[in-house]
């Protein structure tokens, strides 16, 4: 059985690697962060999360670059490489084919992309998208953002599942006399490119002194700047399509370039946690010039 002290620090790197997937991510460096020999830290972190260190980082910086190539298209294929970690275009081209199976450069022409949309495999989200698809995107406002500081949750899978990590942060927050006001959810994941139950989403309350007992619930602070800030609102289900067609059609006509920090979505009413499945949020995307 992990220890909460393992799941703690092995959280931590992962907020480290999320920051900026541009930044020094050797094990070394990341092993000396979590206080761990570097050979017991790779052990420990494939035993936490699943995959080894390198093919999490890979896989993380690999899905932005997939969103930049598409919905950057003033970024050339070395920028993209550059701004999403990897140290030279040959070394992204090979990884990239592997993963993706066709070459970064065809990759940006979108037809891969159009017919993945793995998020259309849930029956509730694919009729959501049916009924989104008339819908116009709401003219987002330009924002510069402070740094947030959270408690939080992390969460694998998207879907109905995320409400039960709601209630728990929720029920957490309760126990230790903290304000529930502000509430917002982190998605690392694209839904278009990564299957559903393999997708991070990440519960946060906003907090105004540190968490002493670490453990499952962690602290981080989402990174500020520039973002564009879309008020959107609907039922379970519509908030995937709604996102795609900012990503998809707002965001390449837009001039702006989207950053590598997390998009997310700060709720004044909380779909996982409202017994009408309604939520009303604004939609933090990271971005540019």
């Amino acid at each position: 059985m992990q220890s909460a002290d393992h799941s703690y620090r092995i959280n931590e790197i992962l907020s480290v690697i999320h920051r900026d997937i541009t930044a020094d991510l050797h094990a070394k460096r990341l092993a000396e962060i979590a206080a761990y020999s570097e050979h017991y830290f790779h052990r420990l972190f494939k035993q936490v999360v699943g995959q080894s260190l390198h093919q999490y980082i890979r896989k993380v910086r690999l899905e932005a670059a997939a969103n930049q190539l598409i919905f950057s298209p003033q970024l050339n294929v070395l920028e993209v490489a550059q701004n999403c970690g990897f140290q030279s275009l040959s070394s992204f081209s090979r990884a990239f084919r592997e993963v993706y199976g066709i070459p970064p450069a065809k990759w940006r022409s979108g037809t891969r992309y159009q017919k993945q949309r793995y998020y259309l495999s849930n029956p509730e989200i694919r009729l959501a998208y049916q009924r989104s698809d008339t819908l116009s995107l709401p003219t987002p406002d330009i924002v510069n953002l402070p740094p947030c500081e959270v408690a939080y949750i992390r969460h694998t899978g998207y879907g109905r599942s995320i409400r039960y990590t709601w209630q728990m942060l929720s029920a957490w927050a309760e126990s230790e006399g903290r304000s529930l006001e502000v509430q917002i959810g982190l998605h690392h994941s694209n839904p278009a490119l990564v299957p559903l139950e393999q997708c991070h989403y990440v519960a946060c309350v906003g907090i105004d002194k540190p968490v002493t007992r670490r453990g499952r619930i962690n602290s981080v602070s989402i990174p500020g700047g520039i973002h564009a800030a879309f008020k959107v609102e609907g039922r379970f289900g519509e908030l995937l399509p709604r996102i795609s067609k900012i990503w998809e059609e707002w965001l390449p006509k837009s001039g702006y370039v989207a950053r590598t920090t997390p998009a997310f979505a700060r709720y004044s009413k909380n779909q996982f946690l409202a017994d009408d499945d309604r939520f009303e949020l604004v939609f933090y995307l990271p971005i540019g010039l």
